[in-house]
């Protein structure tokens, strides 16, 4: 995280946690969750990072890794994408746009170094860069009912449709569905476009916008669930995030024949519980003693008390689940797909 983007955060009584780079909150982490449930808010995305690919065979290289489309994603559009092992697991996923002939990936921050250290182990000799963009980026969520007419005060676009993109100077406005967005521009732009954001929409932590991503069942991938999910375990193949007529890449095989003979059995879930819960707690079933029934995804607290998260979860065995063991304390489960 850049270092000049956390002490103006701090100095806006933005509080971290001690042991990361996360932005818990801004003094009142309750009145914040009940602000994103109905207000409209603005949160520092410092839990993501950002790598930007460029060169003349930045489309193909892509095109051959990620197990979405790129060769058909136009100029200033948005699509999910998964980067799987040779097993079909996905090791990172992406919110990939581009512009130009310039293509940005928005991942987990905590998966930035190395998926790109791995990234530029497969490009060879093509004519292609990478370049990480987390610590000279800002990045931003904005949430709410107001949420047009703050980018328009900001002088910033606001892009009309999901997943697609609009431009202004060197700012990129992602528009991720009906009610959010995300906001990337340079370090320099820090103080005023945080000035003139926070006009008007509250400013909240992470743990918020986390709680928007799970009301949107946005699945991310991060370190802690790392080669854990088949794409279509997170539902990815329902956002736009799988393409069954593409050539290979990675898996691809794994994931095609996963989708053509029907076995796919988990599904991403959403699950409300009185305990904590956090990304990589395994989820059981008295009803399948064996072994485990899911995994989860991320969670944040609920602005109604407890917590919710999004889980994969074995679609038969959702109607009984348990939290860490077979005698730990149930969890509610509902299909985000049913």
């Amino acid at each position: 995280m850049n270092p000049h983007w956390r002490s103006f955060l701090e100095s806006a009584e933005g509080i971290f946690d001690s042991g990361s780079n996360e932005l818990l909150h801004f003094g009142d982490a309750g009145s914040e969750l009940q602000a994103a449930s109905s207000q409209t808010v603005v949160a520092p995305l410092t839990h993501l990072g950002l790598i930007e690919v460029t060169g003349e065979e930045a489309k193909s290289f892509l095109h051959s890794q990620f197990t979405s489309d790129i060769n058909h994603l136009g100029e200033n559009q948005a699509q999910h994408s998964g980067w799987c092992t040779a097993k079909g697991r996905m090791q990172a996923s992406f919110v990939v746009w581009r512009q130009g002939e310039r293509y940005s990936l928005m991942l987990a921050a905590d998966l930035q170094e190395a998926t790109q250290k791995r990234l530029q182990m497969f490009i060879l000799r093509a004519k292609v860069k990478l370049a990480a963009q987390t610590d000279s980026t800002v990045m931003l969520g904005l949430s709410g009912p107001q949420a047009p007419e703050v980018l328009a005060d900001a002088g910033l676009p606001c892009p009309d449709d999901a997943m697609t993109t609009a431009v202004s100077n060197d700012t990129t406005v992602v528009r991720l569905d009906a009610g959010r967005f995300m906001i990337v521009a340079p370090e320099s732009a820090m103080s005023s476009l945080w000035q003139k954001l926070t006009v008007k929409a509250k400013p909240v932590g992470i743990p918020a916008w986390r709680w928007l991503d799970i009301r949107s069942a946005f699945p991310l991938v991060t370190l802690a669930t790392k080669e854990e999910f088949v794409p279509q375990m997170a539902d990815f193949e329902k956002i736009g995030g799988v393409s069954f007529h593409k050539g290979c890449y990675p898996g691809q095989e794994i994931v095609a024949r996963t989708q053509y003979l029907g076995k796919v059995k988990r599904h991403l879930f959403r699950l409300n519980s009185q305990q904590a819960l956090k990304a990589g707690d395994v989820l059981h079933s008295p009803d399948n003693p064996d072994q485990s029934c899911g995994m989860v995804m991320t969670s944040a607290p609920s602005p109604k008390g407890g917590y919710e998260a999004l889980a994969v979860v074995q679609s038969n065995f959702a109607g009984n689940v348990r939290l860490g063991s077979l005698n730990g304390p149930a969890v509610e489960a509902s299909a985000v797909n049913p």
